[in-house]
């Protein structure tokens, strides 16, 4: 950061509604949890969760404990073979469950602070609260009760919050990541009239919540290298170049928000996808059209399983660490408008000619696959080119395999090929988030 003078406030917050947002987090959760579960205090111990395909040297860091962190240089998404040798690092395999059922433990514990309404679970490990109309009814100041919640969640579950507070949910989020995580006591708060001290000087503008390092370069372009520059742009010209994204930076600027946790929103277009790292690099098209075909049905199930057609289908080839290099490239993301369908068999087809038609023989260890452009499942669309008792016949099938397999799990009916070289459905049926679930009462 670089000291600047403060200016006369330009924007008038009396237009604002000053609430009190708590965004919080707990405090690098995976391993927090994993620390607990073997006695250990989550703060002072070595430890990582790492990624299943860690016998293969190539799996990567999930989650790592601050003292892994800050002694031994580990970083999430670092891969095994770049971790330090150290024998004090414990290495522990992901328990998807366990941490999904700790989750819900402290959600709990704060939903006895503020309403069902103003409890906004924002990922596994953070979650916004809105204590407006509550935090007065648990202590004096907001910053006593978030001690309070604090001590209770440490107390019941062993974890470390870290906690911003604000006047808007920007403002928590941005009083969290820039001064609670450094905080000895892991508690910010910033207010609006905090923002030309706080949030201004700040440079380096890829460490605020929603500014990428493109979004920054891009900035940078514009003649702004500080968030004070930020909010003494001309916001027309933000609109003009940026879009609603320009005005939603400006906004950022100055600490707006005006989100209602409590508002139900719908979205204008929604698309049902399936992604997964798989297990190895893939070099051979048929173990890789195995996997997609694999998708295309589990994405086919869940579409027809809320009654909706997708009559545009998109594809995902992500390459290996190696290919990447070669490449100059990550991979490559193609997308087919089609007649609306449902069918298995079809969007499996559709999904393979797809991948065909852009692959070069290039090494791959990420798949996606996603159906959008979805429209209510009202019949067979019947084609001319083809038997139309084979057609409805194949619906039936398909609706008879959807219907066991909700009665009786995923893989109480298998396609044959989920058997054959390459198919990863069989043992992702137990994975949860795409990682080992793990026994939760381990």
């Amino acid at each position: 950061m670089t000291a600047i003078k403060a200016p006369t406030i330009e924007y008038d917050y009396r237009f604002e509604q000053k609430r009190v947002f708590f965004l919080i987090d707990s405090k690098s959760f995976y391993a927090s949890v994993e620390c607990v579960k073997r006695n250990l205090n989550p703060l002072k111990a070595m430890l990582v969760v790492m990624s299943e395909q860690a016998n293969t040297n190539v799996g990567l860091v999930l989650a790592a404990s601050p003292t892994a962190k800050k002694k031994l240089g580990v970083t999430n998404v670092m891969r095994q073979r770049d971790l330090p040798q150290d024998n004090r690092l414990i290495i522990a395999h992901p328990r998807m469950n366990l941490y999904i059922k700790e989750n819900m433990r402290i959600n709990a514990i704060f939903q006895e602070y503020t309403t069902e309404a103003h409890l906004l679970p924002y990922s596994i490990d953070e979650s916004i609260l809105d204590m407006t109309e509550t935090w007065e009814f648990f202590g004096n100041t907001p910053e006593q009760v978030a001690r309070i919640i604090q001590e209770r969640v440490r107390h019941e579950t062993g974890i470390y919050l870290t906690i911003g507070i604000g006047d808007s949910p920007v403002l928590a989020k941005i009083a969290l990541d820039i001064e609670a995580k450094h905080a000895p006591n892991l508690m910010g708060t910033w207010h609006y009239e905090d923002v030309p001290k706080k949030l201004w000087p700040i440079t380096q503008l890829d460490d605020i919540w929603s500014i990428g390092k493109r979004t920054a370069k891009k900035l940078n372009s514009m003649g702004i290298y500080s968030m004070y520059d930020l909010a003494h742009h001309d916001p027309y010209q933000f609109r003009a170049k940026m879009g609603i994204m320009g005005e939603q930076l400006y906004a950022l600027s100055w600490g707006i928000d005006r989100s209602d946790l409590s508002e139900v929103i719908k979205p204008k277009s929604k698309s049902y996808s399936n992604s997964q790292v798989l297990p190895r690099d893939y070099k051979k098209r048929e173990e890789i059209e195995v996997v997609i075909r694999e998708m295309a049905d589990q994405v086919a199930s869940r579409i027809r399983s809320h009654n909706k057609q997708t009559s545009l289908v998109s594809l995902f080839i992500g390459y290996s660490f190696a290919e990447s290099e070669r490449q100059k490239s990550h991979g490559f993301r193609k997308q087919l408008r089609i007649h609306p369908t449902n069918d298995t068999r079809q969007l499996m087809r559709i999904m393979v000619d797809l991948f065909e038609a852009h692959w070069q023989g290039e090494v791959i260890r990420n798949i996606g696959i996603d159906y959008g452009g979805l429209v209510d499942d009202t019949g067979v669309q019947l084609d001319l080119f083809s038997q139309p008792e084979r057609q409805v016949k194949t619906t039936e099938i398909d609706k008879v395999i959807d219907d066991i397999r909700q009665r009786f799990g995923t893989t109480s009916i298998m396609r044959a090929m989920s058997k054959s070289q390459g198919g990863t459905a069989i043992n992702r049926a137990s994975l949860v988030g795409g990682h080992n679930g793990g026994n939760s009462y381990e």
